[in-house]
């Protein structure tokens, strides 16, 4: 196939993109304290593991393999978010661990918009067609966390203003 290496390189990338976000969303879904939050982030995580499966299958079909390396180097760079949350309260941290899912579900569907457009102009309808479904996918991941962000953030707030208002002094009431 006339290409067939950038295709696989594109592959290869997305491949370990969707890798490291499964295991980041499966971190941040066990660290939300709010149940539709962790549950909408252990979904995400779920779809990324379908999707780098899918894209190694994929790899395989052209008689390619997934990238080690990229993997290794997309866990690194994957650490970066988590640990600018350090000291972050629970509540703040599921608001920006839903900010990350966003930008990340559009940036990954930016990455499968140019794989289907390599994959077009390469004449490899396969890959084309499965460009498409995952960022179908990422752009329905992008919409779910946009709409728990809301309520999150406002959580968030509400958590840090509880936090902030000075509490009666312990002991009894004094007349």
């Amino acid at each position: 196939m006339y290409g067939q290496d950038i295709i696989v390189r594109y592959l290869q990338d997305a491949e370990a993109a969707e890798r490291t976000f499964e295991d980041t969303l499966a971190s941040f879904s066990k660290s939300a304290d709010q149940p539709a939050v962790q549950s909408a982030l252990a979904s995400m995580s779920l779809k990324a593991r379908s999707q780098h499966e899918r894209l190694e299958a994929r790899l395989q079909a052209l008689g390619a393999a997934r990238s080690a390396a990229k993997s290794a180097l997309a866990h690194a760079l994957g650490l970066v978010p988590i640990l600018a949350q350090t000291g972050e309260t629970t509540a703040r941290k599921g608001a920006q661990d839903l900010m990350i899912a966003i930008a990340a579900a559009a940036a990954d569907s930016a990455m499968y918009e140019a794989l289907a457009a390599a994959a077009a102009a390469a004449g490899d309808l396969p890959t084309e067609r499965l460009a498409r479904q995952l960022q179908e996918e990422e752009r329905q991941n992008g919409q779910e966390a946009a709409m728990l962000l809301r309520q999150s953030a406002i959580h968030a707030f509400q958590s840090a203003m509880n936090e902030n208002t000075p509490q009666p002094p312990a002991g009894p009431a004094r007349y």
